[in-house]
């Protein structure tokens, strides 16, 4: 899935590519990415009709686009709001090219330039108009901003990080308090602070909850600057370009491969019917009650 470096070079295409455009026509190829657009696929294709993208915004791994009607004095009140799910792309393409069989929405604009695809080959992304959601769409304004943004507040996400009671890798992905933190970079991050996944958030010290927290923010930044991570041809920004962070990962997706600090076989644990990536000697196993190495995620 895509995570937040992935999403936020989308966010940058849209923003070069399609904002200031008036929207010609929004063809639904396929119902089921409108799912959650109450008014279903007639309606969407309706009220989108003759609308102006006025910015591109992003909150974790969620995009929207403020619209307003293509009139005189009008401002954005509401929102397309976009999630690309495990598959899902926003893709530009000159009006005549071939139309893949996985475009689900066809965007049309009135200067006749490239359109703008929602393709999603296995359907789990969708997008909907959000009235009144500009600033904000409702779907999402219970999920917490994200490291990147001007609104989050690491002092506050410190405080709720050490109350919980939950391994820290959960904790990471728990986008009520810190959005756009992935499996990959979750793995990253804690292989970055020499802490291991399972390491109970009550048993952190601020300080090396601090420390996670930079080193989150750290990984963030450095994958958006590579242009995000692509394992195969399903993320790519909006022009069908690669990200290359994949090259610089150091854990994620490297079981029995050397670790780049300390030389020892990167280890794979199951975990939430995914996987979680780390060092045996960096990120030593936290010990149980009885002074024991937890061993209750062993590897197969």
């Amino acid at each position: 899935m895509p995570e937040l470096p992935e999403v936020e070079v989308v966010r940058r295409g849209l923003e070069r590519h399609v904002v200031g455009r008036t929207i010609r026509s929004a063809e639904v190829l396929h119902p089921r990415a409108v799912r959650r657009h109450a008014a279903g696929r007639d309606g969407f294709e309706a009220a989108t009709r003759g609308l102006v993208v006025t910015a591109a915004l992003r909150r974790g791994k969620y995009l929207w686009l403020p619209v307003a009607q293509d009139s005189p004095g009008s401002v954005a009140e509401d929102a397309l709001l976009a999630h690309l799910g495990m598959s899902g792309q926003l893709l530009l393409n000159e009006p005549d090219d071939p139309v893949s069989p996985h475009v689900r929405v066809r965007f049309t604009f009135t200067d006749s330039g490239p359109e703008l695809r929602f393709t999603d080959q296995r359907t789990f992304g969708h997008i909907l108009l959000d009235r009144g959601g500009a600033a904000l769409p409702a779907p999402i304004a219970h999920i917490a901003p994200d490291p990147l943004e001007a609104a989050y507040d690491e002092e506050a996400v410190l405080d709720r990080l050490r109350t919980r009671q939950t391994g820290i890798k959960r904790a990471l992905l728990d986008q009520s308090l810190i959005s756009g933190v992935g499996n990959i970079y979750a793995d990253e991050a804690l292989w970055r602070a020499k802490t291991h996944w399972a390491k109970a958030t009550s048993s952190m010290r601020r300080a090396g909850a601090a420390r996670l927290l930079a080193a989150v923010r750290e990984v963030l930044a450095e994958a958006l600057a590579a242009g995000g991570t692509s394992f195969d041809s399903l993320y790519v920004n909006v022009n069908g370009e690669s990200g290359y962070f994949g090259r610089s990962l150091a854990v994620y997706g490297r079981e029995g491969e050397p670790c780049p600090r300390c030389g020892t076989p990167v280890r794979r644990d199951p975990f939430m019917n995914r996987s979680a990536y780390s060092c045996p000697v960096c990120q030593p196993r936290p010990r149980t009650r009885q002074g024991k190495r937890d061993l209750r995620s062993r590897s197969t």
